[in-house]
């Protein structure tokens, strides 16, 4: 397990007049190797679960254990340096977390802080600027002089340039192009898979991490309303309207598929891509099919 929420609770300006719940007894895990889409309605508590899983937040109450550390709600502040090289967060908005002159400087200062030579960290920042696909020409420019977008993908940059084991991210696709948007999920699903990297991304585009992600959480009031499987999602029609969440169009076809055809398996590919190499493959067996069968049966 990667990542375990153990009846965790966190309140603003806990002891106060103005005390306020975010998070309520959570208890919620994470596989290692595993990609998550985390979704909810504003102040449900998403940005909040992420920032405990790397120190920025501590929990009021219970324990949040990640890899090989526990938080608490009194943990080290050594403890905390240490696991922030292994879980990198990325911020809803990249602007607040960048300071640096040049984005090479912005995407190299992680591996530097750490103790990578000035040459290593330069071939970490062009490595993770080619990742993101951004050209090497940006190096020299300032990061606040960037597009929304480049922002965005340096930002991105900076947290794969550590080398994390951990990638968590708060609406990451924001600002992106359709384009960019496809190739950074292509790229986050790479890490997941290839290199066995867990990754955590709240987001609002639901229709488009769908055939990416392993398991979905829904939060709501500070409480995880469900936790399991696309799959097992797509089958709880109840629950979208319990939480006043749209059914996405494509867990709306996935059932109208079940519906229409019980005894076929889904594709494994369930991106619009895969579903229309399915639906084709599968046109072509059901035609060969029917000229098999009328060809067993004499005029």
């Amino acid at each position: 397990m990667a990542i375990h929420f153990q009846e965790v609770t966190y309140s603003y300006q806990f002891g106060h007049l103005f005390q306020e719940t975010a998070l309520d007894n959570i208890n919620v895990g994470f596989t290692t190797g595993s990609f998550t889409a985390i979704i909810g309605p504003s102040g449900c508590g998403k940005s909040t679960l992420l920032q405990h899983m790397n120190g920025i937040l501590l929990p009021t109450k219970g324990q949040v254990h990640v890899l090989d550390h526990v938080i608490t709600p009194h943990h080290s502040k050594k403890g905390i340096r240490q696991l922030r090289q292994r879980v990198g967060l990325i911020f809803q908005f990249p602007e607040h977390q960048m300071f640096a002159d040049t984005v090479e400087h912005e995407i190299a200062f992680g591996p530097k802080n750490y103790g990578a030579s000035p040459a290593q960290a330069k071939e970490l920042a062009l490595k993770a600027l080619q990742q993101v696909k951004l050209d090497a020409d940006l190096l020299d420019k300032n990061p606040f002089q960037l597009s929304g977008g480049q922002m965005r993908k340096v930002a991105i940059a900076s947290i794969l340039a550590m080398d994390p084991d951990i990638l968590v991210l708060d609406e990451p696709t924001a600002t992106l192009d359709c384009k960019s948007r496809h190739e950074l999920l292509q790229l986050l699903h790479h890490l997941c898979k290839q290199e066995q990297k867990t990754v955590l991304m709240v987001t609002h585009r639901l229709e488009e991490v769908l055939p990416y992600c392993d398991q979905m959480i829904i939060m709501q009031k500070g409480k995880v309303a469900f936790q399991g499987e696309i799959q097992e999602l797509s089958e709880q029609r109840d629950i979208w309207a319990t939480l006043g969440i749209t059914v996405p169009a494509q867990l709306r076809f996935q059932q109208a598929f079940r519906r229409r055809f019980p005894t076929l398996p889904l594709p494994t590919d369930q991106s619009v891509q895969g579903w229309a190499r399915y639906l084709g493959e599968l046109k072509i067996h059901l035609n060969e099919s029917e000229k098999q069968q009328a060809g067993d049966h004499p005029c």
